[in-house]
């Protein structure tokens, strides 16, 4: 592996803690020693990295420091495209639009020897029926009330086709190849539910903030449903 290959992993690296990480463990993790750890360190940080922290107490990468497309490999330009795929072709309208536009302005800065890669793409996606043909309501406006963390009101019918009302609070879509299911707090079983997004018959977001916020509410839903963290 080359110096530049090993600073960008180290950056990667960085990227995925959202806390403090030792030296020690970023080292083993990268596979160098501590010494060299230290040195690729202050090399990042003369070249504008913003990592703050110092031996003995660990170091964290700031938020916002970004690296140019190009800087990605090839297993990782084929993770791209076929996830991006997949959303473009499953997702609903909006979703679907914006996968494609964000692998465009990704294949825009690519160096010619990665477009190749990307106009001769290894992994596809294989044919599926776009779950938004199925769907009452509208994702987008789901998406939009999460990320406001506001409560919603929803007609929720069972398997049998029975309707109820439910005032939630949406924590997250789960996309399965199959059904899209909301994620939330109800208040009327006063605990974490999962509804099946194309038996929503009806979503109604209100203007109230849940009184909690939902990076804990998921951190309590991971735990009760045994679900790792995304980091």
């Amino acid at each position: 592996m080359s110096r530049a290959e090993r600073l960008l992993d180290l950056v990667q690296l960085l990227r995925r803690h959202r806390r403090p990480v030792s030296g020690r463990r970023l080292a083993d993790e990268l596979g160098v020693s501590i010494r060299t750890l230290y040195r690729d360190i202050v090399t990042l940080q003369g070249q504008g990295a913003p990592i703050e922290g110092e031996p003995g107490l660990g170091y964290v990468l700031k938020p916002g420091f970004m690296l140019p497309p190009l800087m990605f490999g090839e297993d990782e330009i084929e993770a791209l495209l076929l996830g991006s795929g997949w959303v473009a072709d499953r997702a609903d309208g909006p979703l679907a639009l914006a996968a494609r536009d964000a692998m465009a302005k990704i294949v825009a800065v690519l160096p010619p020897d990665l477009t190749r890669r990307v106009e001769e793409a290894v992994l596809m996606v294989g044919p599926g029926r776009p779950l938004a043909d199925m769907m009452q309501i509208d994702l987008a406006l789901v998406r939009r009330t999460i990320r406001a963390e506001r409560k919603a009101l929803i007609a929720y019918g069972d398997g049998e086709g029975r309707m109820s009302e439910r005032l939630v609070w949406p924590l997250a879509l789960s996309f399965f190849d199959h059904v899209r299911i909301l994620i939330a707090w109800c208040e009327l079983r006063q605990d974490f539910r999962h509804f099946r997004a194309d038996r929503i018959g009806r979503f109604e977001p209100s203007e109230t903030r849940y009184p909690q916020r939902r990076a804990a509410l998921l951190k309590n839903w991971r735990e009760q449903e045994g679900v790792p963290s995304p980091r």
